[in-house]
């Protein structure tokens, strides 16, 4: 009987310690080609050769984020489903909206992975320059402005509402269900502003088909060098940013999580990955421990649901 069980706990450490022996799913809220979903693919490769195993990357779009997040906090929590998220998913919509699936407590966090300040965006026919020429047309025409974001209580969305708080302006919220929709749709004149992630907006700024007119740090951003920052713009008052990183199902394996903590860290490292994202206007960021990145996410949390609180946010 002894050697029976000791047999048994050698296989059963032999399995914890071959994870990942199968390919993994790394689940995007958003839709393609949005910056969740940029970060999530410029990672995805290095990181299937750090784990020697395939990572597939799925967009579950919509609700802003919430059904991806819904997805992988209800998924067998054997480490081989993970989510990217932001803290749309994790802070804000739970506080919006407490009959979610799901809360922040059904998701164990990984890492951080990348961090980095929203654009504000216009259509260049708009003869918008600045800051202040945007203000000041707002201002003009009350609720004529509509301004595009991922969807409801994503980091662009909150980033609005605050902006709309300090500046004194009325803007009709126009949610979709990605960046890069939300992009198209100011382009195409249906909506005239947004508050978007540089991976969903510097390409179209560099194409001329967006006019960027500040970043929502309060200095310059060394990731976007040419775009003034919120002191510069004229709101010496509003400063945002918004982070990346990676979540499991709260039960999964311990083991499986520090070993994707680790190969993360490493991956982050990475010039190549480093030079993707900086072109992109994202810094890679990590975590020196998952319990180091739980920390961060539950202070990081006071601030968006006081946003939320502040703002009497709802997903009507």
């Amino acid at each position: 009987m002894v050697l029976a069980a000791c047999l048994c706990g050698a296989a059963a450490l032999a399995h914890a310690q071959a994870w990942p022996a199968r390919p993994l799913r790394l689940v995007v809220g958003f839709a393609p080609a949005g910056a969740a979903d940029y970060v999530a693919r410029s990672l995805a490769e290095p990181l299937a050769r750090a784990l020697g195993q395939s990572i597939i990357v799925e967009n579950r779009a919509g609700a802003g984020s919430s059904i991806a997040a819904e997805y992988v906090a209800k998924a067998a929590p054997d480490g081989y489903t993970f989510l990217i998220a932001s803290p749309s998913s994790i802070s804000v919509n739970p506080a919006v909206n407490p009959r979610l699936g799901y809360s922040a407590r059904d998701l164990a966090p990984v890492s951080k992975v990348s961090a980095s300040p929203l654009v504000v965006a216009v259509n260049p026919g708009l003869g918008i320059h600045s800051m202040a020429d945007l203000i000041a047309a707002a201002k003009k025409a009350p609720g004529r402005f509509n301004y595009a974001t991922s969807g409801n209580g994503s980091a662009p969305h909150l980033a609005t509402v605050l902006f709309t708080r300090v500046a004194q302006v009325d803007m009709v919220h126009v949610p979709f269900k990605g960046g890069s929709p939300a992009m198209q749709s100011v382009i195409a004149g249906d909506t005239q502003v947004t508050f978007g992630t540089p991976p969903s907006v510097l390409p179209l700024v560099e194409a001329r088909r967006l006019r960027a007119l500040a970043v929502t740090s309060r200095e310059r951003s060394p990731l976007v060098p040419n775009v003034p920052g919120m002191r510069e713009a004229g709101l010496p008052d509003y400063e945002m940013s918004f982070w990346y990183g990676f979540f499991m199902p709260a039960a999964a394996p311990p083991a499986a999580i520090r070993r994707l903590h680790e190969a993360t860290q490493g991956v982050l490292q990475l010039p190549e990955v480093r030079q993707a994202l900086a072109r992109e206007g994202t810094e890679t960021v990590g975590s020196r421990s998952p319990e180091e990145f739980a920390a961060f996410v539950a202070e990081d949390a006071r601030f968006w649901v006081r946003l939320v609180r502040e703002s009497r946010l709802t997903l009507d």
